[in-house]
């Protein structure tokens, strides 16, 4: 495999467990807090990501870029100028992104709901969960620039081992405090969430811990390089801010997509609702759309974020060499790996809807969540291809027009969403985002094709192959479940809505994969043979 697919593997592999662990994590939190308390997590968790996007302003991916680009000059003494300056400035802007936050709380909450007699949650509360989560913006711009600093150096381990780390102590602090205040102590369930949003601060207290060991352990080689350097490009640090931030801007609104998306449902959702006639289950639905559902949709879409990482410096590389052949095959694989692995992830899970909200939150409510994830499942290849398109762009210096493309994504969100929910209820909303989405990943691919003469030939042809055979295991799925329910009413049983599950994920996944790798698909598209699955293949045919 090339480099880049080895980087990418690393670092989506870390992404994607640390994703999973979030999505586990949620089934516990779910049993203790229910629809209403992961609806109060998503008023909470979004607009803090995005004023920790505003806070980064873009830097630590913009870091990498820098930081890759003057490495590969011999200069990596400005690089390191770059990181100290850097990381001063991430300090002072999540300081005062805390402050703007922690004291604006209660106008966001009021901005996000009305108090009246369907809701359980109130404006308080929003307030409260809020003002809990905004403290972890004081670490976590100022590490975020470390990361992005080894990954201009083309290392993705501790961007990797401090997002598992910085989880799994998130994780274990969320579910005990949750734990405690609701079983132990009889708590409320808005305390239980304040808790576990605070929990994102303990994360980056964690985080913060194991990258500060990778940098002691390696600073006696960077040093090493810094005393080695014969080449300087001798910028002035103001130079060198002005081409960090030409590089950061796009960035902001790449790592801003999704939660500027559901920052239109905060503000539209409820009142919608309300006025369609289903103020009753508002909780339910966004819960299950903005929190619940979202968790597992975007573990596809690691895949994507893992590889938009990856793949960055080195085709900032490639195309500053001005080797457009490789820049061409480094976007053909970027794409096509993306879309090998996430299109047969969101069919299966669009067919397993039902059963995958059920075995995992339960099912209460099913006749509600179960259809909203099966509707919600594709929009998941969606941000896939958004990250990765955008990411392509940033790498061959078209990164401006990723804040058109989101742009006109948005503004058809802001225009349509509030109508598409009077329409189709809760559905509405999943619509909406899809539709934004869709656009902006449309202006992307159009400015790639004309800003490298890429042409979409092979992966066009590789796209119906991979549709042809998601399509097979989808109906897989189907008569699986078909034959099962002739025999058990697993819709009753959340037991037997597992073993679905299950049965489906591992039938119809294994058909897909088999499809695959006997057509050679998986080995043009990762560049050479997947030893993994040639092992599990020989190892089947032995037991024959």
């Amino acid at each position: 495999m090339s480099n880049v697919v080895r980087s990418s593997m690393l670092l989506t592999g870390a992404t994607f467990l640390s994703k999973f662990l979030g999505m586990i994590y949620l089934i516990p939190f779910n049993a203790l807090v229910g629809a209403e308390g992961g609806t109060l997590y998503s008023f909470a968790y979004i607009p803090y990501t995005i004023m920790l996007s505003i806070s980064t302003v873009g830097l630590p991916l913009a870091m990498s870029k820098i930081v890759s680009k003057y490495n590969a000059l011999g200069d990596y003494e400005t690089g390191r100028r770059m990181f100290k300056y850097g990381t001063s400035l991430m300090f002072v802007t999540g300081v005062v992104s805390f402050l703007i936050l922690f004291f604006g709380a209660e106008y966001l909450a009021h901005g996000f709901m009305e108090d009246n007699a369907y809701s359980t949650i109130t404006v308080a509360d929003i307030t409260m969960v809020i003002r809990m989560v905004s403290f972890a913006l004081i670490i976590i711009p100022s590490m975020s620039i470390v990361r992005g600093f080894f990954q201009g150096y083309e290392s993705m381990g501790p961007t990797a081992v401090s997002q598992v780390v910085e989880q799994l102590a998130r994780i274990l602090f969320v579910l005990i405090s949750v734990f405690i205040v609701i079983v132990i102590m009889d708590g409320s369930i808005p305390t239980a969430v304040g808790y576990a949003t605070f929990g994102a601060f303990i994360g980056a207290i964690a985080s913060s811990f194991i990258l500060f060991l990778y940098w002691r352990f390696r600073k006696p080689y960077l040093d090493q390089q810094l005393e080695q350097q014969r080449f300087s490009s001798k910028h002035t640090t103001k130079d060198l801010f002005k081409e960090l931030f030409s590089y950061a801007g796009p960035f902001i609104i790449v790592a801003l997509a999704t939660s500027l998306y559901q920052l239109v449902d905060s503000f539209t959702f409820q009142r919608a609702m309300t006025a369609a006639g289903l103020g009753d289950i508002w909780e339910v639905a966004l819960g299950a759309i903005n929190t619940y559902g979202h968790k597992l949709v975007i573990l596809p879409g690691t895949i994507a974020t893992g590889l938009s990482l990856a793949i960055l410096p080195a085709l900032t590389k490639t195309f500053a060499q001005k080797n457009m052949v490789l820049v061409h095959k480094q976007i053909n694989q970027a794409l096509q790996i993306v879309l090998v692995l996430v299109i047969p992830a969101v069919v299966g899970l669009a067919a397993l809807g039902n059963e995958a909200y059920g075995a995992l939150y339960g099912l209460k409510y099913i006749d509600i969540t179960g259809p909203l994830l099966a509707w919600y499942a594709p929009v998941g290849l969606l941000f896939a291809l958004f990250t990765v398109t955008a990411s392509i762009l940033q790498g061959i210096n078209q990164q401006n027009y990723t804040v058109i493309s989101l742009l006109g994504g948005l503004l058809a969100k802001v225009l349509l969403n509030a109508q598409l929910i009077h329409m189709f209820g809760a559905k509405g909303s999943i619509i909406g985002t899809g539709l934004a989405v869709g656009i902006a990943v449309a202006l992307n691919l159009w400015r790639i094709k004309v800003a490298v003469e890429f042409s979409f030939r092979q992966i066009n042809k590789r796209t119906m192959l991979i549709g042809i055979f998601s399509a097979v295991m989808y109906i897989v799925i189907w008569f699986l479940k078909f034959v099962y329910g002739m025999f058990i009413e697993y819709e009753e049983s959340r037991l037997a809505t597992i073993i679905v599950l299950i049965l489906g994920v591992g039938l119809g996944g294994g058909v897909y994969l088999w499809l695959a790798y006997s057509s050679t698909l998986l080995e043009r598209v990762f560049g050479g043979r997947v030893p993994l699955v040639g092992k599990l293949k020989g190892r089947l045919a032995r037991l024959k």
